[in-house]
């Protein structure tokens, strides 16, 4: 391409996740012309690296785990897990890293494709290189939404690229098994990965800086993932720094804080995000390259009225679905403001992206699982809230016996004494992720908890713990 092309359009998306995805499905479907500027692999991080693969690797191993405490059936699934097949079955989650079905419904919304690096140049204007090194220009009439999401973020230490340490993308797209796997850190992805190494033939050692796994959650959500990683033949180590690593004759050697050294085949480090904006522009507009980039409750940036950020890239809720649901609101603020509309920009309004605050789910896929909304004791508490944390041992719920055997779990909510809604649920237990949208639904919905005593819980399953909960509450 020998002349720079330049094309306007009423929006023009910057990265082709989920989230961009869904931004543009919004704007398309509010009949604004819409681009979308890739670099990698159209459906992001979420599609080949991180959500789809680790849960393909995850189902076998939660389902093994489950199956082996229910009678009649444990004495069948005491071998090994298949590890050929349980990473072929991840092979066709990931569509093995082909983005034709993706591409082709961005096509089916009629968003124009553009595959390059882009950039902002200017105000309103995405400059994007192609494969081939030509540029075409793009310009908003309306929007450009930075959809670039974050990646994996090292620590300093010296000579770690030589280690060539494994990240969550290694983590979740590796074709081979390790013998013997180091994972730093004790949030979500060193939770997981452990988890399904272990379970896939490797001897995992997990070191946490910390006092213990998933510091975001309720402490015995981590106290009881750590138990059952403990129980599988993981060595969990918490209160532990690592202060080196090698690479010896092709084994990684980590030496950690009190001198203990560790060798493995591999060394995984989850150890946090970082914002994909370092080399997109923002300095053109008067932004920090690098920098994570704040916005109001309709996803825009604070100070560009036409620059939306939707995803991690704004550091509210790391999460897809979150960045998700931020895209919808997004995509309906972008057409609102484009037509003319008032925004309706109050608290849960069409255009705020209010459960970000204060109504954020997560499930984590380990054995057991953990799942949480909204607020923890300790936020609630640090956010001024009166509130009182109510406790159920799940094994107490008749359907959690019938599930499975020895079934262990407990489940927290955490009560506004004034207002007398929900500002948390914390559910740890086996099965309990497919529990937690009643959750979202109470504390999205400040439901009071006079009206949850009429939400029935059928007989007999787990979601009975919502009637322990509130009869606990009751009775305190």
């Amino acid at each position: 391409m020998t002349e720079t092309e330049t094309n306007a359009y009423d929006v023009v998306v910057l990265g082709a996740g989920p989230v961009g995805e869904n931004v543009a499905d919004r704007t398309r479907a509010a009949g604004l012309t819409t681009a979308v500027v890739e670099s990698e692999l159209v459906g992001g991080e979420c599609s080949y690296w991180a959500c789809m693969p680790s849960k393909a690797l995850l189902r076998p191993v939660i389902a093994r785990a489950d199956a082996r405490r229910v009678p009649g059936l444990r004495q069948s699934v005491q071998g090994p897990l298949d590890a050929s097949a349980v990473l072929a079955h991840r092979d066709y989650y990931t569509s093995n890293w082909k983005d034709d079905g993706q591409v082709g419904w961005l096509d089916s919304i009629g968003a124009d494709l553009y595959r390059g690096h882009g950039r902002l140049t200017a105000p309103r204007t995405v400059t994007v290189t192609g494969p081939d090194g030509g540029e075409r220009v793009l310009t908003a009439r309306h929007a450009v939404a930075v959809c670039t999401g974050s990646r994996a973020a090292l620590p300093g230490l010296p000579g770690l690229d030589a280690v060539k340490p494994w990240t969550s993308r290694e983590a979740t797209s590796s074709k081979t098994v390790p013998g013997r796997l180091i994972v730093i850190g004790g949030g979500v992805v060193a939770t997981e990965m452990a988890t399904v190494w272990q379970a896939l033939g490797s001897k995992v050692t997990l070191l946490v800086r910390g006092k213990g796994l998933l510091p975001r959650m309720e402490p015995f959500a981590g106290e009881l993932i750590a138990e059952a990683l403990t129980e599988a033949g993981a060595d969990v180590r918490t209160g532990t720094s690592v202060e080196s690593v090698t690479r010896e004759n092709g084994t990684v050697v980590a030496v950690t804080g009190t001198g203990d050294r560790i060798e493995a085949d591999e060394i995984l480090f989850a150890t946090g995000r970082a914002p994909r904006t370092d080399d997109i522009g923002l300095e053109t507009i008067g932004l920090d390259p690098g920098s994570w980039l704040p916005v109001d409750d309709s996803l825009r940036v604070t100070g560009h009225d036409w620059l939306y950020a939707v995803g991690d890239v704004n550091h509210r809720a790391l999460l897809t679905h979150q960045g998700k649901y931020q895209a919808r609101i997004a995509g309906a603020a972008i057409a609102a403001r484009a037509s003319g509309e008032a925004l309706l920009a109050e608290p849960w309004g069409a255009h705020a992206a209010t459960a970000d605050h204060t109504a954020v789910p997560q499930v984590v896929f380990t054995d057991p699982e953990a799942a949480a909304v909204g607020l923890s004791l300790a936020e609630a508490e640090r956010a001024g809230h009166r509130v009182k944390a109510v406790d159920v041992d799940l094994s107490t719920v008749a359907g959690a016996g019938l599930y499975a055997d020895g079934y262990q779990g407990r489940a927290r909510m955490v009560v506004d004494l004034e207002d007398e809604i929900l500002r948390g649920v914390t559910l740890v237990g086996p099965g309990v992720g497919e529990l937690i949208h009643s959750a979202t639904i109470a504390v999205a919905g400040q439901v009071p908890v006079s009206r949850l005593w009429h939400a029935v819980p059928s007989y007999p399953t787990i979601s009975e713990v919502w009637l322990r909960l509130l009869e606990a509450y009751r009775d305190a």
